[in-house]
């Protein structure tokens, strides 16, 4: 599998667990990769979308010794902000 390969699949999964699993209307959505990464045959992406009331992110797992798909679904449970001194 390619790197482009694994990204589109993972985009169609996000896609499918957004529109099908979450009950969002099938508009067109944008989902973007935040992060990726490729170790030997694995690799590995952080996803989100532009729904403005989707409050997930997605980590998408591609086992190429298995050659299976891995979709981590998370919640956003609070946004701190922490000032820093220079």
């Amino acid at each position: 599998m390619t790197n482009e390969e694994f990204i589109k699949l993972a985009k169609d999964k996000v896609a499918h667990y957004t529109f099908d699993v979450l009950g969002y209307e099938q508009t067109s959505i944008e989902i973007f990769v935040v992060w990726q990464a490729e170790v030997l045959q694995y690799y590995k992406a952080l996803l989100a979308t532009d729904i403005k009331d989707d409050q997930h992110y997605y980590e998408a797992t591609y086992n190429g010794d298995k050659k299976e798909l891995y979709l981590d679904v998370y919640n956003k449970q609070e946004n701190k902000c922490f000032k820093v001194d220079d």
